[in-house]
């Protein structure tokens, strides 16, 4: 179908062209989110709040960019909100527990299950996925996008609304930051 057609779709309130968004953009946007939050559970709710935003605001979409880069946007920003409000909920209990009010919450492991990752490969990938929580949003935004997503700069500079030397520069931080914070871990593991 073709995207502008499926937008006036869209706009005008049809359910049918909901239902081909969903399933032409849900793969792409599950993944997107899984490469930041790292939880399938979590994943899976953070799509779902990212295609019922595409929903409520379609409206407003002005097509100043492709339907993808709007929806890339959305779920990188719903992603990175979610994550922030889980370390502050994470700050507010250790807080309360020091206070000595409420139960120790442990720390979860990552439940790493990413389904592009092959098996023998699971835990050097949880390694780097752990690597990137530790990055800035920005970077780590960049890098998703780049890296696992396969967007090019000039796309990745679309969504996240800068240039693309902006995003080279992202990039470039990322890559330094994960080969210190990589390089650090595995000098902390040797055998």
């Amino acid at each position: 179908m073709n995207e502008l057609l499926l937008i006036q779709q869209l706009q005008q309130g049809n359910r049918q062209a909901y239902t081909q968004l969903v399933e032409a953009y849900q793969h792409m946007v599950y993944n997107t989110v899984l490469n930041i939050l790292q939880q399938s559970e979590e994943a899976e709710d953070v799509a779902q709040e990212v295609f019922i935003q595409v929903y409520q605001n379609i409206g407003g979409f002005r097509a100043d960019s492709k339907l993808s880069t709007w929806i890339y946007r959305i779920a990188i920003t719903k992603s990175l909100d979610w994550q922030r409000k889980k370390k502050a909920k994470k700050r507010f209990s250790i807080i309360k527990q020091t206070l000595g009010f409420g139960v120790e919450e442990t720390d979860e492991p990552v439940n790493f299950n990413h389904p592009g990752v092959q098996l023998d490969n699971k835990e050097q990938a949880a390694v780097l996925f752990k690597a990137l929580n530790q990055l800035p949003d920005n970077q780590k935004a960049a890098f998703v996008l780049i890296k696992a997503e396969g967007l090019s700069y000039e796309e990745t500079s679309a969504v996240l609304k800068t240039t693309v030397k902006a995003v080279e520069a992202l990039m470039h931080r990322a890559k330094a930051n994960l080969k210190k914070i990589l390089q650090d871990y595995y000098n902390d593991h040797k055998i």
